[in-house]
């Protein structure tokens, strides 16, 4: 099932996709220069036949200025695609920082170490193949914990995903949890996909969470109507 099934009750209410298409490429000619290395990253993500479901330019660069505005040394990427978004990331970076990113599929991993390296940033980034679930709970934050997490994988297992982030992170650090929108679908119940529902059980448990303070922000451009959640751990 695709992540979103075409909804006229919701589509009646944005604006037409060409609109909302040449308005994102609008500012980001003006803000956003793709250099050979993300633009090789797009290009060998598609022709590998990875599926075309990375971060957008936009988003990418959002996530650098976050990560490099909160000073982030250690970055945890959870769903790693073809490494676009971990170029992004992992630029943010100082000299000595690092990006762990975790991908299940062995193929897009090995896509994204191909991406990475033509990036020239394979000291800075490790792609660690595997369920991002078994992966981080092997991991123990010790003496340098995350600053800042970026989880982009099976909404089924977002909660999973969002605890351990919380526990391998520092106070202060940053958690972004992508595509909890879906063209609204999620707020809509009679949507029973297993993603809205990942989606649904995450936004619960942080409704008490005491340890955290977050908000969901609505986006559009390039991409669908979606949205993502940005978490602070207190």
């Amino acid at each position: 099932m695709s992540y979103y099934p075409y909804s006229e009750k919701t589509n009646a209410y944005l604006p037409a996709t060409e609109v909302s298409v040449r308005n994102a490429r609008y500012h980001d000619s003006f803000l956003i220069e793709q250099d050979d290395a993300l633009l090789y990253a797009q290009k060998n993500s598609a022709a590998n036949g990875l599926p075309a479901i990375a971060v957008s330019p936009a988003e990418g660069k959002f996530l650098h200025l976050l990560a490099r505005s909160i000073g982030a040394k250690r970055i945890l990427e959870i769903g790693t695609l073809g490494g676009y978004s971990s170029i992004w990331l992992a630029r943010a970076l100082p000299e000595d920082g690092e990006l762990i990113c975790c991908e299940l599929n062995p193929k897009f991993a090995q896509v994204a170490r191909d991406n990475v390296a033509k990036a020239g940033l394979e000291k800075v980034v490790k792609v660690v193949e595997g369920p991002a679930a078994d992966t981080l709970a092997k991991m123990q934050p010790g003496d340098q914990p995350f600053d800042f997490v970026f989880i982009d994988a099976d909404k089924e297992n977002n909660l999973t995903y969002l605890l351990e982030a919380k526990r391998l992170t520092r106070k202060g650090a940053v958690i972004i949890v992508d595509n909890v929108v879906f063209e609204g679908h999620v707020a809509d119940l009679s949507y029973k996909d297993a993603h809205y529902e990942g989606v649904r059980k995450m936004l619960a448990h942080l409704k008490t969470d005491t340890e955290v303070f977050a908000t969901t922000i609505s986006t559009i451009g390039e991409r669908t109507w979606d949205g993502f959640t940005y978490i602070l751990k207190l």
